[in-house]
């Protein structure tokens, strides 16, 4: 029953973050600066997790080595991965969006092998292949350009804050293991507001949020609630107790949410970069699970 509760928690996790594309897109184009949302993410994030850091008996464990590590992490969470997340979707569309994310635990595989020089299996080095060439059918869609606010330049940005969470989650499984999720995450935001809310409070401090249209407070409501501080939550139980493999697997469930919702909200049209990209990237991250079950299996 542990593990059936832990993969639902992935499965819920994924859901709630592939229907954050479509929001993020609809909000920053007709009613806030992506940088509100952004501020209004860490606040509300602060809220839940801190007090667990605080009052937890476990925080009195954590070493220097501990805190260097949740340092690092919270710097990657914080500006690598939600503040890029939001600024890439502004530019972008949530199909895009949602399709590159799933090129997590591709760099997450890479990383380990950088870092724990974890074995590179042939099988794997195809899939890394597959998973790259997706990605750049999306970025290369329009051409080599990159100029300020078009769609490829979304779309680099959204692919750095994959990255940067793919780092996060090497680094941190010690910690998690020894902590616990709601000890690690209680820091990353005591650190989050101290390194966020001296250069973006006044983004927030006197905007009228209640007076936005109820469509609008509705999606950011959800957003701060539903898009981050519950899918973070389950994301990091689900990925402490159980493996690579499952985390990879369903990210898949987020470009699925995500495209229909664009569909159905007329956000945005399926096209055949779309497509291809998609079933170069499944392919790949489908490789590269498929040798980490015959790994597991082998010892």
């Amino acid at each position: 029953m542990g593990k059936i509760q832990y993969n639902w928690d992935l499965i819920c996790a994924n859901m709630l973050f592939g229907a954050n594309f479509s929001f993020f897109v609809s909000l920053t184009k007709y009613y806030l600066d992506f940088r509100q949302i952004f501020m209004l993410q860490i606040l509300a994030s602060a809220m839940f997790f801190v007090p667990f850091a605080i009052f937890s008996e476990r925080s009195y464990r954590i070493t220097w080595r501990d805190f260097g590590n949740i340092l690092i992490v919270s710097i990657l969470v914080v500006y690598g991965w939600m503040y890029m997340l939001l600024w890439g979707a502004s530019y972008t569309n949530p199909i895009d969006a949602a399709t590159i994310s799933t090129l997590g635990p591709v760099f997450t595989l890479v990383f380990a092998r950088l870092v724990r020089r974890t074995p590179i299996l042939p099988v794997r080095v195809v899939g890394v292949v597959c998973a790259f060439v997706g990605a750049g059918v999306l970025l290369f869609d329009n051409g080599f350009v990159f100029a300020h606010g078009s769609n490829n330049y979304g779309n680099a940005i959204v692919l750095v804050a994959i990255i940067a969470i793919a780092i996060n989650t090497v680094i941190i499984k010690p910690q998690l293991e020894r902590l616990g999720t709601l000890v690690v995450m209680g820091w990353y935001y005591i650190i989050g507001l101290a390194i966020t809310a001296p250069l973006f409070w006044r983004y927030v401090a006197h905007t009228p949020f209640l007076r936005l249209p109820m469509p609008a407070l509705a999606e950011l409501l959800y957003i701060l609630l539903l898009g981050t501080v519950l899918p973070m939550f389950l994301l990091y139980r689900g990925a402490e107790k159980l493996t690579f493999v499952h985390t990879a697997l369903y990210r898949y469930l987020q470009p699925v949410v995500a495209t229909v919702l664009a569909l159905l909200r007329h956000q945005e049209k399926l096209d055949r970069a779309n497509i291809v990209a998609a079933v170069f990237i499944f392919v790949g991250v489908l490789l590269i699970s498929i040798a980490g079950v015959r790994r597991a299996t082998r010892e």
